[in-house]
């Protein structure tokens, strides 16, 4: 069966009006939440239920927020496909480490020990390497007699 096809059918026989987005992604949750609840209770085959009712809720979602499910999975395939590109930027005083952009962890460098081991985990984890200077960061001198 084809998906956009299934989708059709799924919300031709929902069981449920979604008044608005927000709506249908908390049905989505709700069905979601109750199988996670249920896979840790050890109860597979509710899991699975309940599981497969959140795939309706997901398309239903989908069909309210006017998504293209057939589309949806070719973008996700091609962001799989994608690698996530991984920078790891060392401050003089921390690393971040960013995954397309967005921040994923860091922590503080206290030595030139903790500087050479945030290296080797670059290149160990196959991170670009970008190495910052305190001109990017804000300073604030203290001492000045200016400071009131």
């Amino acid at each position: 069966m084809d998906l956009k096809k299934a989708a059709e059918l799924i919300w031709e026989n929902r069981r449920y009006k979604a008044a608005s987005e927000t709506e249908a992604l908390s049905h989505l949750n709700e069905e979601v939440a109750e199988s996670l609840k249920a896979i840790l209770c050890g109860k597979r085959d509710i899991a699975q239920a309940e599981l497969e009712d959140a795939f309706s809720c997901l398309l239903i979602a989908f069909k309210t927020m006017d998504i293209n499910p057939e589309e949806a999975v070719l973008r996700q395939i091609a962001k799989m496909k994608e690698p996530a590109k991984r920078i790891m930027h060392i401050f003089p005083d921390r690393v971040e480490i960013r995954v397309d952009n967005e921040v994923r962890g860091g922590w503080a460098i206290w030595s030139v020990d903790d500087l050479k081991e945030a290296e080797k985990m670059a290149r160990e984890f196959n991170c670009e390497l970008v190495k910052e200077d305190r001109s990017n960061q804000l300073t604030l001198d203290l001492s000045s007699p200016n400071l009131n």
